[in-house]
This record gives structure tokens, C-alpha cells and sequence, in this order.
């Protein structure tokens, strides 16, 4: 029987170079805020519990958590002062049952795939400690994986962080992406033991790895090509770049069920939009909130639609600014 998933999110850093005064997990994709993507994750993944760390903007950001999923409400863990990524998952231990499994995932990562999630987590199996890990081109400021041999299937023995790496270590281009799934009672274990005897001097999460194979407990890497779903933001720059693949994607899916967008790389969803059966989306066309397109809708080039319902065979014109937020705005069906 598989064991009960607790999701614990990072969210405690400054951000300092989003150079912004809110949290950097507030910041938006797709008009969501980061943090509200990876929670919403873990509800897919019918999480036991999901369990954000705070830290920089603590009370903003457990504020700003109210009702970012509809089934999973956060708990939170303070941690004050920042000591690391291996502090960190302490502060949450004692909100964690020995009887789970530890997903750990960060609150600025916010396109990872319940799929991938998924396999990881049937990876660990309640008894290993399995990581998520990407082959890099250029691997610089991320922890290497260590294996014990040349080979890919070779097992895992080490993480080592890139600023206490090696220059040979620091030619591996396997990465550890920060997202690890752990049976709760081997975590708890291993946390006790963490030191921060490292060029940072911090508690690293990645320590936890070397205290698994002193234990003959098995380290296993889930490696995965997609790298935008270990993409992190740290600056706006990363931001606007995460945005475009957001968007792309959302489109992609879109063209699939049969929406015919006339340029997908002129079209963003800020929200959440279900469309019927032979909808037509023009050329740069935003949609905010919740907008449901019915059967054979057509969208004219530059409209913004937000919060409404338009039903089936309607035309919206060239430039139409629809808002509903405070109405809930319905159009007719056939209107044109």
C-alpha cells in the first residue's frame, strides 16, 4: 500500500535579486503566484498535507496562502534564522508523521509535473531516498550528483554543492534539482545529524545523502530531460523567460483539444480557460481569471477577456475589454 505523501515547500528565501519588495514565492506566472502553482501541485497529487516554510515575509506569505488550493489547506514552519536548506526541512519535522513519505519540493519552482512528482515518489517507495535529478550543458551553482561509477545506472553516493565541489567534480553536468522524496522516519534521522562544517557553513538538505549509504539504505536518481520543470526563479529576467514557457505550453495543450490560436506565441492565460468545440482565438488575446469559451466561440485579434462565461457561437470583436470580476459577466449564446 503506498504510503501517505506530506508535500514540505521552501519558501523562506529573501529573493534579493528579484530587487522587489514582495516575497519572491508571491511573484506571478501565468497570474498565479509561484508558491500557489507548486501548492496546487501537491493538492493534484492528493497530498496528505502540504507544509510551507517561511522565513523573509513570513506573515505576507502565510497570508497570501489563503486559498491558493480549494482542498489542501498549509501548514507552517518558521524558520528564523535562515541556516540552510538541511534547517530549513528541521523546522517542519515536528508537523511531519513517521508514517509518510517527505516530498520535498521550493516554493520559486513552479512548473514541475505531477507525473514527474508521481515517479519520484514510486521511486522512493517508503524505503529509498530518491532524487530528481537533470543533465545539464551548463551545470554552474548547482549541487552534482556523485555516483559510485562512470555509468549513469551507477549508484548515488554523494551530492556535492557546487561551491564545495572540486574542479573534477565540477565537470559532472548531472544535478541534483532540490527536489527529493524520503520516508519521514530515515529523514528524521538523518536531519539529527546534519552539520554545517562547509564553505557556506550551513545545514545542506544534500548531506542527508552520505548518511543514506553509510546506512545501506539505497539512493536512487529520477533523471528527467524537461529542465523548465526544475526551473528556478531567482530575477525578473527568469521570470519573463518561465513565463514564455508557461504560456507556450498552455497553448500547446489548447491546439491539442482543438483550439485554433492564429499565433500561439501571441496569446496568454492568466487563469484558468476552458474552451469548447471549434473555438478561434486571433492574435493577442489575454485571459484573466476564469473564462469559459462555449462551442464555436470566436475571439477577434486584441481582446481581454476576464471572469465571464460566453456561450456558444458567439463573436467578440476586435478590441473587446470584457471584465467580470464583479458581475460574473455572461455573453449569449450567438451573440455577436
Amino acid at each position: 500500500m503506498a504510503l501517505p505523501i506530506d508535500v514540505v515547500i521552501m519558501a523562506a528565501g529573501k529573493g534579493t535579486r528579484m530587487n522587489s519588495g514582495l516575497p519572491k514565492v508571491l511573484h506571478r506566472l501565468g497570474g498565479i503566484a509561484l508558491l500557489a502553482h507548486v501548492i496546487r501541485c501537491a493538492e493534484k497529487m492528493s497530498a496528505r498535507k502540504a507544509v510551507v516554510i517561511t522565513g523573509h515575509g513570513a506573515t505576507e506569505v502565510e497570508a497570501a496562502c489563503a486559498g491558493m488550493a480549494s482542498g489542501l489547506v498549509p501548514e507552517f514552519a518558521r524558520q528564523e534564522p535562515q541556516l540552510g536548506t538541511g534547517h530549513a526541512v528541521q523546522q517542519a519535522l515536528p508537523l511531519l508523521a513517521d508514517d509518510g513519505v517527505t516530498l520535498v519540493l521550493s516554493g520559486d519552482v513552479p512548473l514541475t509535473e505531477v507525473a514527474t512528482l508521481q515517479a519520484l515518489v514510486n521511486e522512493c517507495d517508503g524505503q529509498r531516498l530518491a532524487l530528481l535529478t537533470l543533465a545539464m550543458p551548463d551545470p554552474t551553482g548547482y549541487g552534482r550528483i556523485l555516483r559510485a561509477g562512470t555509468q549513469a545506472s551507477a549508484q548515488v553516493r554523494a551530492i556535492v554543492e557546487h561551491k564545495d565541489a572540486s574542479d573534477e567534480q565540477r565537470k559532472i553536468n548531472e544535478i541534483y534539482s532540490g527536489i527529493m522524496a524520503v520516508p519521514t522516519r530515515l529523514l528524521r534521522s538523518w536531519l539529527a545529524r546534519l552539520d554545517n562544517k562547509n564553505a557556506q557553513n550551513e545545514y545542506y538538505l544534500t548531506d542527508i545523502v552520505k548518511f543514506a549509504v553509510a546506512d545501506g539504505v539505497a539512493v536512487v536518481a529520477h533523471q528527467i530531460t524537461d529542465a523548465a520543470q526544475v526551473a528556478g526563479i531567482n530575477s525578473p529576467v527568469q521570470l519573463a523567460e518561465l513565463e514564455r514557457v508557461y504560456q507556450q505550453r498552455r497553448a500547446i495543450a489548447l491546439m491539442e483539444q482543438g483550439v485554433r490560436l492564429a499565433d500561439p506565441t501571441r496569446f496568454d492565460v492568466r487563469g484558468e480557460l476552458t474552451c469548447g468545440a471549434d473555438v478561434e482565438i486571433d492574435l493577442n488575446c489575454l485571459f484573466e481569471g476564469r473564462v469559459t469559451l462555449g462551442d464555436g466561440v470566436r475571439i477577434s485579434a486584441n481582446c481581454v477577456i476576464a471572469n465571464c462565461t460566453i456561450a456558444a457561437g458567439a463573436v467578440i470583436h476586435p478590441f473587446t475589454h470584457i471584465d467580470g470580476e464583479k458581475l460574473g459577466v455572461q455573453v449569449g449564446e450567438g451573440a455577436l
